[in-house]
């Protein structure tokens, strides 16, 4: 060594063996291990030396390298020595790491594009690189750009080991190659390099997760699911992710040799996701997308569900949503693609894998979630009805309700879903064709059917298979499927979300009528697994075979009953959306206008405030309309949030169509009815589903509307043959509708007579069985089966019909029709027998009923006398208010009804009070606004005493006769 040689200099050369022995110092290859520690001890307590001694190798490797190239042995064995060096100053420099990465990192670059087919070299160098990942900070990369761009440009030639394809006979040195590449890639997950800068993360996530990607995406599903089964039960290394919480001075880093074993290796896509913020979450989902693109490998579905499952499983909890956020966002980006790309398939079937994985998923947006979703398939619906992409996208939907975050959840989802619903319904889908045979429009209708469906389907945990037991069964020859079986749905009564509210659903009856038969199908089968799985069923209860088992209304306290009987007659959202139900049922049955006129412009005017016009009906509103009384919904349901309106457009043609379909109704059946064979069989099920699961409300509500069906069929001698073959069709559905109401209530004599009609007709039953329906499944478009053509006069045989007036005495007069309604049987025959319109069924169903039209009917609720209400005791008003709670109305009316108040300033003109006042949409009249239906003087005269309230309800017959306390007794 020259006398002036720098002393750093000195001591690098001292670790290398001596030029004659240097090229058979293999294997091992190693620094003289004294020389080396005076090296390390040098470096150590002197760090401003460290970029010198850095300086010095970086040239050792750039010579050795060059001359290595040709073939030099010696070269190559001090190359493979001075890397030795390199990972010793780094293992013992480690609090001074930064001074050293710059020198070191271009150390790795020029080897690594040198001598990358060298095995031995290429294993030196990746422990070296381990070394320094283990112990830097990352910071360094951020302030040095040079530093930044060696080192992307090194872990992209680990990244390309990684996925070598070695032309070799024996697969052993392609696997060995592969493994030195995943090792390095390990280090570089496990360090904070790739994590501290925001900036340097997406660069590096980049190259890593591609080259994971082509591992896992070229194997087999069972040697993935052992891999993952494996990181679960063994331990984490102690050279990776444990020591990144530790300080740097107790950090150990893994040494990497060629001679590793070829079959396996390191773990690294879990750790990078394990170690990565909410923010890294996305990008590294984005970065898995080029990946596979880059990779072309979307087409294996198997792996990319996998995948997608991991990927949450892996996540830190509060992250996980950033997993689905990022595949419907990524869908979003390519629904403009003309065609349905694997893309396109693979990340639809994503989506469902981890929404019903097991992975619980919190901070997830699910409104936003099924917006999106519903505009990727109205979007995709426009470029192609038929695309393909739309079955796995209505699985997507369905899929959000795996599982439950919040009580409502369903309901809002519900709620988004029927919104859109009744926009595409009014208003087509935009920029498109919008005449109602148009299949986009019925296409996009049938997919959100089937999404709503799906999605209270999954929320109950219940299995989608073939024989689901909402399968229509050949109606003709059972007309009662079997659905009832509580084994087959065992967590529907665990399950403490919210329903779907008759609020939410009263929009969507309106399909029941729409102009195309497949929409009106799926519908029909989407509401009999509403009223199966979701309506409320106060009051209501069946047995596994359909049958009514007794639960009476009448039990409990008097107000109990009172507001049983009441909800069943008028008030809640599930017996209104009956009322419309059976309103539609009737109008499909006899109409022939069916379907929505896009072209037809709204007749009626608007109001000043720009608001719906007053024609029409409107949904089942609260009669509080400005929200909530007191904090409280005013629907007994008492947990269903308001519902979310249509778009201003979509109601008033929804109004208006409304009165068409009204005024289409005719008096009789005739030939030009528009409903076909096969309506009649929907009409059938849903009506069978109606008195199967709500028995109490289906026969309060629907009986008056079948004694009306039967009236419309009173036709004359003279009539054509398609007429008669049209009304002997509805007498065979209310032939089987009264033996569904028979066999429910137990009602013997009424089977038996529903029999013996239906063993007299000549022919087969003419209603056409339906095909099987499995909900949360877009299904083919149906094909209705229409009425046969009449060749020859009398073609059509008569039959002995059920007759409506015996069939309903037979009714009235069980006694488990009385103990569950709590009416007597004049109650119940006047009840049933009364005049029957679409028009007051739609009034029913749009508006709660006023007090006074609760005491008119025949319920057993309080019933007070006129003489009563005219006593100065406004509180005793409040006796019949029993299915609306109390709230700021309330106590404005009894403050200004006193008018022996000691204070004047409560005496004082009431304002106007919509207590009592008519809907602002009506059906049959011109645009009404807010009139107040009764007045009140300033002043009320006190013209009774007490003498005469005791006057009052001793001929009532209510109270203790020598009592002190009457009003006490009579409501106690």
């Amino acid at each position: 060594m020259h006398l002036f040689t720098p002393n750093h200099v000195s001591l690098i050369a001292a670790c290398y063996p001596s030029s004659s022995v240097l090229a058979s110092s293999g294997p091992e290859y190693r620094p003289n291990a004294q020389e080396l520690s005076k090296l390390t001890y040098y470096a150590a307590n002197r760090p401003g030396k460290i970029n010198k001694l850095g300086g010095e190798l970086e040239k050792r490797v750039k010579a050795g390298c060059h001359k290595a190239q040709y073939g030099n042995a010696r070269a190559r064995a001090s190359l493979l020595i001075t890397l030795s060096v390199l990972r010793a100053l780094a293992v013992e420099c480690r609090r001074d790491i930064s001074l050293l990465s710059p020198a070191l990192v271009a150390c790795l670059k020029v080897t690594l594009d040198s001598l990358s087919s060298d095995l031995e070299v290429v294993a030196r160098a990746a422990s070296v690189f381990t070394a320094w990942c283990t112990f830097t900070d990352g910071h360094v990369i951020e302030a040095d750009s040079n530093l930044a761009r060696d080192y992307l440009a090194v872990l992209r030639r680990f990244a390309q080991l990684s996925t070598a394809d070695v032309k070799s006979v024996d697969h052993e040195l392609r696997n060995r190659t592969r493994l030195v590449g995943l090792a390095a890639l390990t280090g570089a997950v496990n360090s904070e390099a790739l994590y501290c800068s925001s900036n340097q993360y997406k660069p590096q996530v980049s190259i890593i997760s591609r080259a994971l990607l082509f591992h896992v995406m070229n194997a087999e599903l069972s040697v993935l699911d052992e891999c993952a089964e494996a990181i679960k039960s063994n331990a984490t290394s102690i050279y990776l992710a444990e020591f990144r919480s530790r300080p740097v001075i107790e950090r150990r880093a893994a040494s990497i040799h060629a001679h590793v074993d070829g079959e396996s290796g390191p773990s690294s896509f879990d750790h990078m996701i394990q170690h990565s913020d909410g923010a890294q979450m996305g990008l590294l989902m984005l970065a898995t997308f080029e990946g596979l693109s880059d990779l072309k490998v979307w087409e294996k579905l198997d792996q990319s569900r996998w995948l997608a499952q991991k990927a949450c499983e892996w996540a830190q909890y509060q992250y996980r949503y950033a997993v689905p956020t990022r595949l419907v966002e990524q869908l979003l980006l390519i629904q403009d693609s003309l065609i349905c790309t694997a893309q396109h398939r693979a990340l639809a079937t994503m989506v469902p894998a981890v929404f019903t994985s097991p992975v619980p998923l919190v901070n997830l947006s699910t409104s936003d979630i099924i917006s999106n979703l519903i505009t990727l398939v109205l979007r995709r619906i426009s470029i192609d009805p038929q695309d393909a992409l739309l079955s796995s996208l209505v699985e997507c939907i369905s899929s959000l309700g795996a599982h439950i975050y919040y009580s409502d959840q369903i309901q809002d989802l519900a709620s988004e879903l029927v919104s859109r619903l009744v926009t595409v319904e009014m208003q087509g889908i935009t920029g498109r064709d919008k005449e109602p045979g148009d299949r986009r429009r019925s296409q996009a209708i049938r997919c959100l059917l089937a999404g709503l469906s799906g999605l209270m389907r999954a929320a109950d945990g219940s299995q989608v298979v073939a024989d689901d037991k909402n399968t229509p069964q050949n109606i003709p020859s059972s007309s009662i499927p079997q659905n009832n079986d509580p084994s087959q749905r065992p967590l529907s009564h665990l399950s403490r979300r919210t329903r779907v509210s008759g609020e939410v659903w009263h929009e969507t009856l309106s399909l029941l009528c729409d102009g195309d038969y497949s929409v009106r199908s799926d519908y029909a089968h989407t509401l009999v697994d509403y009223l199966r799985k979701e309506i409320p069923k106060r009051g209501d209860m069946t047995d596994e075979n359909g049958v009514r088992r007794f639960r009476p209304l009448i039990e409990g306290s008097p107000t109990h009953q009172a507001n049983n009987i009441g909800i069943l007659s008028y008030g809640d959202s599930a017996t209104r959306s009956l009322h419309a139900t059976h309103a539609y049922l009737f109008i499909l049955a006899t109409t022939s206008s069916l379907g929505i006129s896009f072209n037809s412009t709204p007749s009626p005017a608007y109001s000043a405030s720009g608001d719906i016009p007053s024609i029409g009906v409107t949904a089942p509103t609260p009669q509080n309309e400005s929200g909530p009384v007191n904090g409280h919904s005013t629907d007994p349901q008492g947990s269903s949030p308001a519902r979310r309106s249509p778009g201003l457009l979509a109601r008033i043609r929804k109004s208006s169509n409304t009165q068409r379909l009204l005024e289409s109704v005719p008096e009789k059946v005739s030939a030009a009815a528009s409903a076909s064979l096969s309506d009649y069989a929907l009409i059938l099920y849903v009506l069978s589903a109606i008195h199967e699961e709500v028995p109490t409300r289906g026969l309060l509500v629907g009986l008056p509307m079948l004694m009306a069906l039967h009236g419309t069929t009173d036709i004359e001698d003279g009539t054509n043959e398609a007429s008669k073959q049209r009304v002997k069709v509805i007498h065979e559905l209310l032939a089987r509708v009264w033996l569904v109401l028979g066999r429910v209530w137990e009602c013997t004599e009424l089977v038996v007579l529903a029999e013996k009609a239906l063993s007299t007709m000549e022919a087969a039953p003419t209603l056409p069985s339906l095909p099987e329906y499995i909900p949360g499944v877009l299904r083919p478009t149906q094909t209705e089966v229409m009425f046969p053509s009449i060749e020859a006069e009398g073609a059509v045989g008569l039959w002995s019909n059920v007759n409506a007036e015996e069939a309903l005495a037979i009714l009235v007069s069980s006694k488990s029709v009385q103990d569950a309604t709590g009416l007597d049987r004049q109650g119940l025959l006047r009840r049933c027998s009364a005049k029957w319109t679409v028009d007051t069924a739609l009034r029913d169903s749009a508006d709660r009923p006023s007090n006074h039209r609760m005491m008119e009917s025949g319920s057993p609720l309080l019933k007070l006398s006129p003489a009563l209400m005219a006593i100065e005791n406004l509180s005793l008003q409040s006796l019949t208010r029993s299915v609306r709670g109390v709230g700021v109305t309330d106590l404005r009316d009894a403050l200004e009804g006193r008018a022996g108040a000691s204070n004047p300033a409560l005496v004082r003109r009431p304002s106007v009070s919509t207590l009592e006042c008519s809907p602002s949409l009506d059906l049959r009249s011109s645009p009404l606004g807010l009139t107040r239906s009764r007045s009140r003087p300033k002043k009320r005269a006190v013209t009774s005493s007490a003498g005469e309230v005791r006057d009052v309800l001793n001929r009532l017959g209510i109270g203790k006769q020598n009592g002190s306390s009457l009003l006490k007794a009579s409501f106690q």
